[in-house]
């Protein structure tokens, strides 16, 4: 379809809004009740730094709530008071953090459920308002939802826009959209919806066995069964790979998305010569700010003598994961939280491993004075890294 042309229809339509409602003013109590913190505040003002007792806590410089976070969780809060009788509903998570997400149900906003991987609609009916979240949605789910006749609240944040704009340049150009992602995050399978011809990496390993095929290094049949489900329907990697463009899930990795990019630009340089480059190869910068600021804060604060590593975000949040990834390539102990109540009662805590699944270590805090390091995915109020703080010192007092 021709998704430029449907955006336009829809940005145009009664029933579509991505500016909010103008109720900023009467939403900001709640929102500074429910998000914000004194506590980090002051950290901020007093060098990202906190003593206590044998307790030194040392805060990333940019961590936590980014501009487009906050623009979408605003708007979720303006949605409902401007709607105070209608159903609402999110397509998904507004962000992903579990306390922001509790806080909307505890407004009555209903979230569209999910079977087997499939988002169920059948109880979206005309006249209920929709919300599309932070990290977008597919313009499937917007067709249907804009013909079903539902008011659409559009949250999408404008990095997350800026690349599907990305995308179509490259349909409209006939080249393939190569997409660093996770293939099954809602934001990647909101931007494969708006590219044409796609395939998505999930890494740097990934994007190499790309480029040995496109050298003629590869195995057609190995290759299609590493990335039969990580592409456009009937996409031929003899055909589809002449000519790609790059673009990324915004919380990826800033250095492995750029050196994804220099790849392709080296490889299709190596296959089809400098004067022929252009015609074969197309880069934009889709990094996200914010990423890459709280990316870039997290290898300052890890440069730092620090004992442990505390990361907070959602399980499911792609920055929050990419921080405690680069804590754990320093070689630091560090635990990924999604809320405050993982630590404790006791010297213990519940985490994620990065790629493993939920476990108890325990003792958590070594004796002795202690230094933590803290930073917070771009979905993580600053009340919950301050739950977090106090239950540090909590610990540290016992």
């Amino acid at each position: 379809m021709d998704t430029r042309a449907f955006k336009r229809s829809l940005h145009h339509s009664e029933r579509y809004n991505r500016r909010g409602f103008g109720l900023g003013n009467e939403v900001a109590g709640s929102l500074e009740q429910a998000y914000q913190s004194d506590l980090i505040a002051k950290l901020r003002e007093s060098g990202y730094s906190l003593e206590s007792g044998r307790l030194t806590v040392r805060l990333a410089e940019a961590f936590g709530f980014c501009w487009g976070v906050e623009r979408a969780v605003a708007m979720a809060y303006e949605t409902r008071r401007h709607y105070p009788t209608e159903r609402i509903w999110i397509t998904n998570e507004i962000i992903h953090n579990p306390s922001v997400n509790d806080h909307l149900r505890d407004m009555n906003v209903l979230f569209i459920s999910v079977e087997d991987g499939m988002k169920d609609f059948s109880e979206v009916a005309s006249g209920d308002v929709v919300i599309l979240p932070a990290f977008g949605a597919t313009v499937q789910e917007m067709q249907l939802l804009s013909e079903r006749g539902c008011h659409i609240v559009d949250t999408t944040c404008p990095w997350v826009s800026k690349v599907w704009n990305t995308v179509e340049k490259h349909k409209k150009h006939s080249f393939t959209s190569i997409i660093h992602g996770k293939v099954k995050h809602e934001e990647t399978l909101a931007t494969s919806s708006f590219a044409g011809t796609y395939l998505v990496v999930l890494d740097l390993a990934e994007a190499q066995m790309v480029s040995e095929y496109i050298l003629g290094n590869g195995d057609r049949e190995s290759f299609m069964a590493r990335f039969a489900k990580a592409c456009s329907p009937g996409f031929d990697p003899d055909r589809d790979l002449i000519r790609v463009g790059v673009a990324n899930q915004t919380t990826m990795l800033k250095s492995e998305t750029e050196e994804i990019g220099r790849l392709f630009e080296r490889t299709m340089l190596q296959r089809f010569g400098p004067i022929e480059l252009n015609e074969h190869f197309l880069a934009f910068n889709t990094i996200c700010d914010a990423t890459q600021e709280r990316q870039d804060a997290i290898f300052a604060l890890v440069d730092e003598p620090l004992d442990l590593m505390v990361v907070i975000g959602g399980y499911n949040s792609s920055n929050t994961t990419h921080l405690q990834e680069i804590a754990v390539s320093r070689g630091i102990r560090s635990f990924h939280i999604d809320t405050p109540e993982r630590i404790g009662p006791g010297n213990r805590i519940e985490h994620m491993p990065l790629g493993g699944e939920l476990e108890i270590e325990l003792p958590f805090l070594p004796e002795g004075p202690i230094r933590v390091g803290i930073t917070s995915g771009a979905s993580t109020p600053d009340r919950v890294v301050e739950d977090v703080i106090e239950r540090l010192i909590e610990l540290c007092e016992a």
